[in-house]
C-alpha cells in the first residue's frame, strides 16, 4: 500500500466498503416481500426482476422474440462474410462470432420462437409443455433476472468484494471443495438467491481470467441450486410444504456432499487448469503474506481493488454489456435446447428406458413404487419441474418426498441452469453435463433416501 497516497487509500477504502455493501444487499441478503398475498423471501435483485417482468406484462414476448431474432440474424453475418471484419475484443465478436454448432443452436432458437409465438407448424414444438413452456414460463423471467443481475453485477466484481473473501475463505474452500475462497460469493448467489446469478457471476470470471476452466465448471455445476421461492412450489407440488424446513435441510445436506465428492472424481476432476486469458493484475494464489493475517491481507488487497475500480460511467457500460451478452448469447440457447428437451421428456420413452436401472438401487433403498419413481430419476435433466408432476398419484409420503429433494438436488437442467450453463463462456459440452447430473443423481439418491427413512 505504500505505492499510494492516503487519499487514495481512503477514497479506495470508502468505494469498497459503499459498493460491496450495496452488492450484497441486492444479491446475497435475504428480504421479505409479499406476492400473490403471500409473505416470502427473496433477493432484492430478484424481486427488481419480477417488478420489471410485471411492468413489460404483454410487450415482454414481443422483446424476447427481438432478442432471439437478432440474436440468429447478428450470429449468422459475424460468424461468416463479418467474420474478418470484427475487432477482436469488440462485442460484435465476443458475442456473435460463434463455432457452425452454435450457429445452428441459434437459428434453431429463432426457428422455434417464431413457430411458438404464431402458434405454427407442428404442435410438438409449441405446446405448453415444450416451446410455450420455455418461450412464455421460462424466458421472461431469464430476460428480467439478466439485466438486473447482470447490470448491477460490477458491485461483487469490481470493488474489492471477492479480493477482501479470497483470503478468509480459502481455508475453507480449497479443502473442501478444490475452489478459491473468491468463490464464496459466487455459491452464495446460488444457494441464498438462485442458481442462474450464480452461472452469470462465475461465467464473467472465468471470462477475466479468475476462475480456471475446471474452478468454473466446479461451481457452476455443483452450487447452482434453484432459488429458495421455487423449492418451495416443488415442496408444495409433491405435498411437502408442511414438512418444508426438513425437506430443504435434505437438499442442502446432499448438496454439500456432492459439492465435496463431485470435485474429486471423473469428468470434473479431469477438466483442465486453464486460463480463458491471463490476468497479470490477479495473483492466483491467495495465500496471506509472512505475517499478514488473512482479514488484512484480504482488506489490503481491496482497498487497492477500490482505487482501481472504475467510475459511474464505466460502471454502468460494463453492466449494460454484460447484460446484452447474456441477452443475445443465452436465452436462444435456452430456447432451442430447452424446447428439444422438454420434447424428448413429453413425446419420447426415452427418459422413462434409461431410467429404468434405478428400479433396483431404489428397491435397495426401500423406497415404495419403485416403478413409478424409476421414471423420475433422469427427467429432471430436461426440467427440473417434470419429477414433481410425474409423480402425481403417488401415495408414499417417502417416494413423493425422495422424488420431490432429489429434483432439486440433481441441479443441471436443461431447460434453465443447463442451458445458461451451455449459453456462457464456460466451456461444457451436454454430454458432460448429463454425465454430471447422473453423477450427482447416484451420490444425492441414498443421502435423500437416508434421511426420509429416518423422518418418516
Amino acid at each position: 500500500m505504500e505505492k499510494y497516497t492516503k487519499s487514495e487509500i481512503f477514497k479506495g477504502r470508502l468505494k469498497f466498503i459503499i459498493m460491496s455493501l450495496l452488492g450484497i444487499m441486492l444479491f446475497l441478503v435475504p428480504v421479505p416481500v409479499t406476492q400473490d398475498g403471500k409473505q416470502q423471501t427473496t433477493l432484492l435483485v430478484a424481486f427488481l426482476a419480477g417488478w420489471l417482468k410485471d411492468v413489460l406484462g404483454p410487450a415482454m414476448p414481443y422483446l424476447i422474440l427481438i432478442v432471439i431474432t437478432l440474436s440468429g440474424i447478428l450470429t449468422l453475418c459475424c460468424s461468416t462474410f463479418l467474420k474478418k471484419r470484427l475487432k477482436s475484443d469488440g462485442l460484435l465478436n465476443n458475442t456473435f462470432n460463434v463455432t457452425p454448432i452454435w450457429l445452428v443452436v441459434r437459428l434453431l432458437a429463432v426457428v422455434f420462437a417464431w413457430m411458438t409465438f404464431l402458434h405454427i407448424g407442428t404442435k410438438v414444438i409449441y405446446s405448453d409443455d415444450t416451446g410455450n413452456l420455455i418461450f412464455s414460463s421460462l424466458l421472461p423471467t431469464l430476460f428480467s433476472v439478466f439485466f438486473f443481475a447482470a447490470l448491477f453485477l460490477p458491485l461483487l466484481m469490481e470493488f474489492g468484494l471477492l479480493e477482501m473473501l479470497g483470503p478468509i475463505f480459502r481455508p475453507v474452500m480449497r479443502p473442501l471443495f478444490t475452489l478459491p475462497g473468491r468463490s464464496t460469493v459466487d455459491n452464495l448467489a446460488s444457494f441464498i438467491g438462485d442458481g442462474t446469478v450464480g452461472v452469470i457471476i462465475t461465467s464473467k470470471q472465468y471470462d477475466q481470467g479468475f476462475y480456471s476452466r475446471r474452478e468454473a465448471t466446479v461451481i457452476s455445476t455443483t452450487f447452482s441450486v434453484v432459488s429458495l421461492t421455487f423449492a418451495i412450489v416443488v415442496a408444495e407440488t409433491v405435498g411437502m410444504q408442511n414438512h418444508f424446513f426438513y425437506f430443504y435441510l435434505t437438499v442442502i445436506v446432499s448438496c454439500l456432499v456432492a459439492a465435496v465428492i463431485m470435485p474429486r472424481i471423473w469428468p470434473l476432476r479431469s477438466v483442465p487448469e486453464e486460463y480463458a486469458v491471463e490476468n497479470s493484475e490477479y495473483a492466483k494464489d491467495e495465500s496471506n503474506p509472512e505475517g499478514v493475517s488473512a482479514f488484512k491481507h484480504g482488506f489490503n488487497l481491496a482497498t487497492e481493488k477500490g482505487i482501481k475500480s472504475p467510475g459511474l460511467l464505466q460502471f454502468f457500460k460494463s453492466g449494460l454489456v454484460t447484460v446484452a451478452d447474456m441477452w443475445f448469447a443465452i436465452l436462444p440457447v435456452v430456447m432451442a435446447i430447452g424446447t428439444l428437451a422438454t420434447i424428448i421428456a413429453t413425446y419420447t420413452p426415452v427418459f422413462e428406458i434409461i431410467g429404468k436401472p434405478f428400479v433396483p438401487l431404489l428397491e435397495l433403498l426401500h423406497i415404495p413404487e419403485a416403478e413409478r419413481a424409476s421414471e423420475t430419476m433422469l427427467i429432471g435433466f430436461a426440467d427440473m419441474f417434470l419429477p414433481s408432476i410425474l409423480i402425481d398419484g403417488v401415495k408414499s409420503q417417502i417416494t413423493l418426498f425422495v422424488v420431490g429433494a432429489l429434483s432439486i438436488s440433481q441441479l443441471i437442467y436443461l431447460s434453465e441452469v443447463g442451458g445458461v450453463i451451455l449459453g456462457s463462456k464456460i466451456p461444457v459440452s451436454v454430454w458432460k453435463l448429463f454425465v454430471i447430473f447422473l453423477f450427482r443423481t447416484i451420490i444425492v439418491l441414498p443421502i435423500i433416501a437416508l434421511m426420509a427413512h429416518l423422518y418418516f
